[in-house]
Protein backbone atom coordinates (compact mmCIF):
# COMPACT_ATOMS: atom_id res chain seq x y z
CA UNK A 1 0.00 0.00 0.00
CA UNK A 2 1.73 3.06 -0.88
CA UNK A 3 2.60 6.17 1.29
CA UNK A 4 1.57 9.96 0.77
CA UNK A 5 2.82 12.72 2.53
CA UNK A 6 1.47 15.53 2.46
CA UNK A 7 1.48 19.25 3.64
CA UNK A 8 -0.48 20.77 7.31
CA UNK A 9 -2.67 23.54 6.47
CA UNK A 10 -5.51 24.47 7.53
CA UNK A 11 -7.24 24.62 11.14
CA UNK A 12 -8.77 21.03 10.74
CA UNK A 13 -5.31 19.46 9.83
CA UNK A 14 -3.33 20.96 12.73
CA UNK A 15 -6.19 19.24 15.01
CA UNK A 16 -5.59 16.10 13.36
CA UNK A 17 -1.61 16.38 14.01
CA UNK A 18 -2.32 16.66 17.39
CA UNK A 19 -4.63 14.06 17.55
CA UNK A 20 -2.71 11.46 15.61
CA UNK A 21 -0.51 11.33 18.32
CA UNK A 22 -2.83 9.71 21.16
CA UNK A 23 -4.14 7.29 18.35
CA UNK A 24 -0.40 5.85 17.69
CA UNK A 25 0.87 5.68 21.49
CA UNK A 26 -2.57 4.21 22.62
CA UNK A 27 -0.97 0.92 23.84
CA UNK A 28 2.02 2.51 26.22
CA UNK A 29 1.02 2.64 29.60
CA UNK A 30 3.87 5.13 30.06
CA UNK A 31 2.81 8.23 27.22
CA UNK A 32 1.39 10.99 29.03
CA UNK A 33 -1.66 12.27 26.81
CA UNK A 34 -0.65 16.48 26.40
CA UNK A 35 -3.62 18.90 27.12
CA UNK A 36 -4.76 18.86 23.63
CA UNK A 37 -5.72 23.01 23.86
CA UNK A 38 -1.62 22.80 24.63
CA UNK A 39 -0.55 21.07 21.84
CA UNK A 40 -2.74 22.43 19.35
CA UNK A 41 -1.02 26.27 20.65
CA UNK A 42 2.52 24.70 19.99
CA UNK A 43 2.33 24.50 16.56
CA UNK A 44 0.04 27.35 15.58
CA UNK A 45 1.42 30.60 14.65
CA UNK A 46 0.11 33.62 16.12
CA UNK A 47 -0.70 31.61 19.30
CA UNK A 48 2.99 31.08 20.35
CA UNK A 49 5.10 33.45 20.04
CA UNK A 50 8.43 31.15 18.91
CA UNK A 51 6.79 32.04 15.09
CA UNK A 52 8.06 35.18 15.87
CA UNK A 53 11.26 34.28 14.99
CA UNK A 54 10.76 30.52 13.28
CA UNK A 55 9.37 29.15 10.32
CA UNK A 56 7.72 25.98 9.93
CA UNK A 57 6.01 23.19 7.99
CA UNK A 58 3.81 20.70 9.23
CA UNK A 59 3.42 17.23 7.03
CA UNK A 60 1.50 14.49 7.90
CA UNK A 61 1.59 10.25 6.53
CA UNK A 62 -1.26 8.86 4.77
CA UNK A 63 -1.34 5.12 4.07
CA UNK A 64 -4.97 4.13 2.90
CA UNK A 65 -6.20 7.23 3.13
CA UNK A 66 -5.44 6.55 7.47
CA UNK A 67 -2.82 8.58 9.18
CA UNK A 68 0.30 6.85 10.08
CA UNK A 69 2.76 9.48 10.74
CA UNK A 70 3.25 13.00 11.33
CA UNK A 71 6.36 15.48 11.70
CA UNK A 72 7.57 19.07 11.92
CA UNK A 73 10.45 20.95 10.00
CA UNK A 74 11.14 23.83 10.96
CA UNK A 75 14.09 26.99 11.10
CA UNK A 76 14.39 29.32 14.26
CA UNK A 77 16.36 32.35 13.85
CA UNK A 78 17.72 32.87 16.79
CA UNK A 79 19.59 29.73 16.41
CA UNK A 80 20.88 30.59 13.37
CA UNK A 81 22.87 33.75 14.82
CA UNK A 82 24.20 31.47 17.67
CA UNK A 83 27.85 30.77 17.27
CA UNK A 84 28.71 26.85 15.53
CA UNK A 85 30.08 25.54 18.68
CA UNK A 86 26.61 26.38 20.57
CA UNK A 87 24.91 24.35 18.00
CA UNK A 88 23.81 27.21 16.35
CA UNK A 89 24.73 28.90 13.08
CA UNK A 90 23.93 29.77 9.53
CA UNK A 91 22.18 26.75 7.74
CA UNK A 92 21.51 24.15 10.74
CA UNK A 93 17.66 23.81 10.48
CA UNK A 94 15.54 21.22 12.71
CA UNK A 95 12.88 18.81 12.28
CA UNK A 96 10.90 17.19 15.53
CA UNK A 97 7.29 16.51 16.72
CA UNK A 98 7.80 12.68 14.90
CA UNK A 99 5.45 10.19 15.30
CA UNK A 100 5.07 6.94 13.11
CA UNK A 101 3.51 3.82 12.77
CA UNK A 102 6.33 2.07 11.50
CA UNK A 103 9.94 2.09 9.98
CA UNK A 104 9.39 2.90 6.08
CA UNK A 105 6.78 5.25 7.29
CA UNK A 106 9.45 7.36 9.81
CA UNK A 107 11.85 7.18 7.23
CA UNK A 108 9.62 8.53 4.20
CA UNK A 109 8.76 11.38 6.90
CA UNK A 110 12.41 12.19 7.56
CA UNK A 111 13.12 12.53 4.41
CA UNK A 112 10.06 14.79 3.51
CA UNK A 113 11.51 17.29 6.53
CA UNK A 114 14.89 17.29 5.64
CA UNK A 115 14.09 18.19 1.30
CA UNK A 116 12.09 21.01 2.80
CA UNK A 117 14.86 22.11 5.30
CA UNK A 118 17.06 21.53 2.30
CA UNK A 119 15.05 23.79 0.02
CA UNK A 120 15.75 26.95 2.58
CA UNK A 121 19.18 26.84 2.21
CA UNK A 122 19.99 24.24 5.49
CA UNK A 123 22.79 22.50 5.21
CA UNK A 124 22.40 20.24 8.18
CA UNK A 125 19.89 19.15 10.70
CA UNK A 126 19.34 18.70 14.44
CA UNK A 127 16.88 17.10 15.37
CA UNK A 128 14.30 16.30 17.11
CA UNK A 129 13.80 19.48 18.71
CA UNK A 130 9.63 19.84 19.14
CA UNK A 131 9.84 22.96 18.12
CA UNK A 132 12.11 25.39 20.54
CA UNK A 133 15.54 23.88 22.21
CA UNK A 134 13.33 24.97 25.66
CA UNK A 135 10.21 22.96 24.99
CA UNK A 136 10.85 19.03 24.40
CA UNK A 137 14.81 18.74 22.76
CA UNK A 138 16.25 15.38 22.21
CA UNK A 139 14.99 11.54 21.66
CA UNK A 140 14.31 9.55 25.10
CA UNK A 141 17.51 6.93 24.48
CA UNK A 142 17.52 5.37 28.08
CA UNK A 143 13.84 5.22 30.85
CA UNK A 144 11.08 4.12 28.74
CA UNK A 145 9.88 2.30 31.60
CA UNK A 146 8.69 5.28 33.22
CA UNK A 147 6.46 8.12 32.66
CA UNK A 148 8.06 11.69 31.75
CA UNK A 149 7.44 14.74 33.86
CA UNK A 150 6.17 18.01 32.97
CA UNK A 151 7.46 19.31 29.99
CA UNK A 152 9.53 16.21 29.31
CA UNK A 153 9.21 13.88 26.05
CA UNK A 154 7.96 10.05 25.75
CA UNK A 155 9.03 8.40 22.71
CA UNK A 156 8.66 4.95 20.88
CA UNK A 157 12.04 2.80 21.87
CA UNK A 158 11.95 1.58 18.15
CA UNK A 159 12.57 5.21 17.11
CA UNK A 160 16.27 5.41 18.25
CA UNK A 161 17.27 2.80 15.24
CA UNK A 162 15.12 4.09 12.80
CA UNK A 163 17.06 7.62 13.37
CA UNK A 164 20.11 6.42 13.14
CA UNK A 165 20.19 4.15 10.59
CA UNK A 166 19.76 7.51 8.76
CA UNK A 167 23.08 8.85 9.25
CA UNK A 168 22.10 10.12 12.07
CA UNK A 169 24.88 10.75 14.69
CA UNK A 170 24.67 11.94 18.23
CA UNK A 171 26.05 15.24 19.32
CA UNK A 172 24.78 15.66 22.93
CA UNK A 173 22.92 13.53 25.36
CA UNK A 174 20.70 15.38 28.31
CA UNK A 175 20.31 14.15 31.36
CA UNK A 176 17.33 13.80 33.60
CA UNK A 177 18.12 12.80 37.42
CA UNK A 178 15.85 11.11 40.01
CA UNK A 179 16.19 12.20 44.03
CA UNK A 180 14.74 10.56 47.25
CA UNK A 181 13.73 13.74 48.30
CA UNK A 182 13.04 12.09 51.72
CA UNK A 183 16.61 11.67 53.00
CA UNK A 184 18.33 14.27 54.43
CA UNK A 185 21.20 15.10 52.09
CA UNK A 186 25.25 13.68 53.24
CA UNK A 187 26.71 15.36 56.50
CA UNK A 188 29.32 17.45 54.26
CA UNK A 189 26.30 19.15 52.26
CA UNK A 190 24.66 19.95 55.49
CA UNK A 191 27.77 21.67 56.34
CA UNK A 192 28.10 23.86 53.53
CA UNK A 193 24.28 24.41 53.69
CA UNK A 194 25.02 25.72 57.54
CA UNK A 195 27.61 27.70 56.41
CA UNK A 196 25.59 29.23 53.85
CA UNK A 197 22.96 30.09 56.59
CA UNK A 198 25.75 31.79 58.82
CA UNK A 199 27.06 34.05 56.33
CA UNK A 200 25.02 37.26 56.21
CA UNK A 201 25.92 37.64 52.60
CA UNK A 202 24.01 35.31 51.67
CA UNK A 203 20.09 35.32 51.27
CA UNK A 204 17.51 32.47 49.67
CA UNK A 205 14.07 33.99 49.32
CA UNK A 206 10.94 32.85 47.88
CA UNK A 207 9.58 34.76 44.92
CA UNK A 208 6.35 36.67 45.45
CA UNK A 209 3.88 35.79 43.27
CA UNK A 210 1.93 39.36 43.94
CA UNK A 211 4.82 40.77 42.02
CA UNK A 212 4.39 38.07 38.92
CA UNK A 213 5.71 39.84 36.12
CA UNK A 214 8.77 40.97 38.00
CA UNK A 215 9.92 38.31 39.24
CA UNK A 216 9.63 36.62 35.83
CA UNK A 217 11.66 39.06 34.16
CA UNK A 218 14.26 38.87 37.34
CA UNK A 219 14.49 34.91 36.45
CA UNK A 220 14.99 35.88 32.46
CA UNK A 221 17.58 37.68 32.75
CA UNK A 222 19.46 35.43 35.18
CA UNK A 223 18.57 32.67 33.00
CA UNK A 224 20.09 34.29 29.74
CA UNK A 225 23.18 35.37 31.79
CA UNK A 226 23.62 32.29 33.51
CA UNK A 227 23.06 29.90 30.04
CA UNK A 228 24.14 32.28 27.37
CA UNK A 229 27.52 30.00 26.75
CA UNK A 230 25.77 26.41 26.97
CA UNK A 231 25.49 23.99 24.29
CA UNK A 232 22.31 25.03 22.13
CA UNK A 233 21.32 27.95 23.83
CA UNK A 234 18.71 30.09 22.38
CA UNK A 235 17.58 33.65 24.20
CA UNK A 236 13.83 33.29 25.37
CA UNK A 237 12.10 36.89 23.89
CA UNK A 238 10.02 38.82 26.08
CA UNK A 239 7.03 37.21 24.59
CA UNK A 240 8.15 34.14 25.14
CA UNK A 241 8.80 34.41 28.65
CA UNK A 242 5.36 36.28 28.88
CA UNK A 243 3.96 33.26 27.35
CA UNK A 244 5.39 30.80 29.23
CA UNK A 245 4.29 32.75 32.55
CA UNK A 246 0.95 32.65 31.82
CA UNK A 247 0.74 28.99 30.86
CA UNK A 248 2.65 27.92 33.67
CA UNK A 249 0.95 30.16 36.28
CA UNK A 250 -1.49 27.55 37.62
CA UNK A 251 2.01 25.25 38.91
CA UNK A 252 3.96 28.63 40.09
CA UNK A 253 4.25 28.29 44.06
CA UNK A 254 6.00 30.80 45.90
CA UNK A 255 8.01 28.33 48.40
CA UNK A 256 8.75 26.33 44.93
CA UNK A 257 11.23 28.66 43.17
CA UNK A 258 13.68 30.40 44.94
CA UNK A 259 16.00 33.60 44.10
CA UNK A 260 19.86 33.82 45.94
CA UNK A 261 21.16 37.15 46.51
CA UNK A 262 24.58 37.87 47.81
CA UNK A 263 25.02 41.30 48.81
CA UNK A 264 21.13 42.01 48.10
CA UNK A 265 21.76 40.86 44.16
CA UNK A 266 20.23 38.45 42.80
CA UNK A 267 22.55 36.12 41.53
CA UNK A 268 21.13 32.76 41.11
CA UNK A 269 17.39 31.16 40.74
CA UNK A 270 16.07 27.34 41.16
CA UNK A 271 12.44 26.68 39.43
CA UNK A 272 10.82 23.60 40.78
CA UNK A 273 7.15 22.91 40.00
CA UNK A 274 4.43 19.99 40.74
CA UNK A 275 4.48 17.26 38.20
CA UNK A 276 1.51 18.32 36.38
CA UNK A 277 1.97 14.81 34.58
CA UNK A 278 0.12 12.83 37.44
CA UNK A 279 -2.29 15.74 37.61
CA UNK A 280 -3.87 15.36 34.20
CA UNK A 281 -2.84 11.99 33.30
CA UNK A 282 -6.32 10.39 33.44
CA UNK A 283 -7.71 13.13 31.53
CA UNK A 284 -7.58 11.91 28.07
CA UNK A 285 -6.12 15.53 27.15
CA UNK A 286 -9.39 17.08 27.32
CA UNK A 287 -10.28 19.98 29.69
CA UNK A 288 -13.81 20.14 28.62
CA UNK A 289 -16.31 19.12 30.23
CA UNK A 290 -15.32 17.78 33.43
CA UNK A 291 -11.41 18.12 33.26
CA UNK A 292 -11.17 21.07 33.57
CA UNK A 293 -12.84 20.74 37.62
CA UNK A 294 -11.13 17.78 37.94
CA UNK A 295 -8.01 19.72 37.50
CA UNK A 296 -8.75 22.56 39.26
CA UNK A 297 -9.27 20.45 42.37
CA UNK A 298 -6.27 18.62 41.66
CA UNK A 299 -4.18 21.92 41.63
CA UNK A 300 -5.59 23.08 45.08
CA UNK A 301 -5.22 19.83 46.40
CA UNK A 302 -8.86 19.92 47.72
CA UNK A 303 -9.15 22.21 50.01
CA UNK A 304 -5.41 22.59 50.83
CA UNK A 305 -4.51 25.36 48.78
CA UNK A 306 -1.34 22.90 47.09
CA UNK A 307 -1.63 19.76 44.94
CA UNK A 308 -0.63 16.62 46.77
CA UNK A 309 1.78 14.99 44.36
CA UNK A 310 4.48 12.53 44.34
CA UNK A 311 6.92 14.01 42.25
CA UNK A 312 8.41 17.51 41.69
CA UNK A 313 10.73 18.62 38.58
CA UNK A 314 13.48 20.90 39.13
CA UNK A 315 13.40 22.19 35.44
CA UNK A 316 15.79 25.40 35.37
CA UNK A 317 18.44 26.93 37.75
CA UNK A 318 20.82 29.35 36.88
CA UNK A 319 23.66 31.13 38.26
CA UNK A 320 25.37 34.23 36.76
CA UNK A 321 28.21 33.65 34.88
CA UNK A 322 30.34 35.73 37.18
CA UNK A 323 29.94 33.34 39.70
CA UNK A 324 30.22 30.16 37.82
CA UNK A 325 33.00 27.44 39.25
CA UNK A 326 32.94 29.01 42.11
CA UNK A 327 32.37 27.55 45.81
CA UNK A 328 29.53 29.45 46.21
CA UNK A 329 27.69 29.02 43.53
CA UNK A 330 27.66 25.48 44.38
CA UNK A 331 26.34 26.32 48.19
CA UNK A 332 23.82 28.59 46.72
CA UNK A 333 22.65 25.10 44.78
CA UNK A 334 23.00 23.65 47.66
CA UNK A 335 20.86 25.58 49.87
CA UNK A 336 18.08 26.34 47.19
CA UNK A 337 18.09 22.28 46.55
CA UNK A 338 17.77 21.73 50.49
CA UNK A 339 15.12 24.59 51.33
CA UNK A 340 12.53 23.31 48.38
CA UNK A 341 13.27 19.78 48.98
CA UNK A 342 12.23 20.35 52.61
CA UNK A 343 9.02 22.46 51.69
CA UNK A 344 8.21 19.60 49.16
CA UNK A 345 8.11 16.80 51.38
CA UNK A 346 6.09 18.72 54.12
CA UNK A 347 3.90 20.92 52.23
CA UNK A 348 3.17 19.16 48.89
CA UNK A 349 3.38 15.04 50.09
CA UNK A 350 6.30 14.56 46.96
CA UNK A 351 8.52 11.74 48.08
CA UNK A 352 10.76 12.59 44.50
CA UNK A 353 12.43 15.21 42.36
CA UNK A 354 13.24 15.21 38.91
CA UNK A 355 16.61 17.53 37.83
CA UNK A 356 17.04 18.18 34.36
CA UNK A 357 17.47 18.12 31.47
CA UNK A 358 21.24 18.85 32.29
CA UNK A 359 23.56 18.85 29.32
CA UNK A 360 26.43 15.82 29.65
CA UNK A 361 28.86 18.25 28.88
CA UNK A 362 27.72 20.20 32.50
CA UNK A 363 30.43 18.76 34.37
CA UNK A 364 29.31 21.46 37.62
CA UNK A 365 25.75 20.68 37.48
CA UNK A 366 26.28 17.12 37.01
CA UNK A 367 28.68 17.24 39.78
CA UNK A 368 25.86 19.13 42.37
CA UNK A 369 23.34 16.36 41.17
CA UNK A 370 25.66 13.54 41.95
CA UNK A 371 26.97 14.96 45.33
CA UNK A 372 23.19 14.91 46.21
CA UNK A 373 22.42 10.92 45.53
CA UNK A 374 20.57 11.36 42.65
CA UNK A 375 20.44 9.23 39.88
CA UNK A 376 20.57 9.59 35.94
CA UNK A 377 17.25 8.18 35.05
CA UNK A 378 16.55 9.19 31.43
CA UNK A 379 18.68 10.02 28.44
CA UNK A 380 17.36 12.76 25.61
CA UNK A 381 19.60 12.28 22.47
CA UNK A 382 20.05 15.32 20.03
CA UNK A 383 21.20 14.14 16.61
CA UNK A 384 22.52 15.79 13.73
CA UNK A 385 23.43 15.02 9.59
CA UNK A 386 24.59 16.85 7.48
CA UNK A 387 22.21 17.71 4.51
Amino acid sequence: MSLTIKPVGTKAERKAFVDLAFRLNAGDPNWIPPLRSEALELITPGKNPFYEHAEQQLFMAYRSGEAVGRISAHIDKLLLSMPAEQGGGPGVGNWGLLEAADCETAEALIATAEDWLRAKGMTSAMAPISCSIWEEPGLLVQGHDHPPTVMMGHANPAYQGWIESLDYGGIRDLLTYDLDITKPFPPLIQRIIQSGEKNPRIRIRKVDKSRFDEEAALILSILNDAWSDNWGFVPITASEIAYAGKKLRPIVFEDLIRVAEVEGEPVAFMMTWPDLNELTRDLGGRLFPFGFAKLLWRLNGGFSGRPQVRTMRVPLMGVKKKLQASRLASQLAFMMIEYIRQDSVAKYGATRSEIGWILDSNQGMRSIAETIDSQVNKVYRVYSKTL
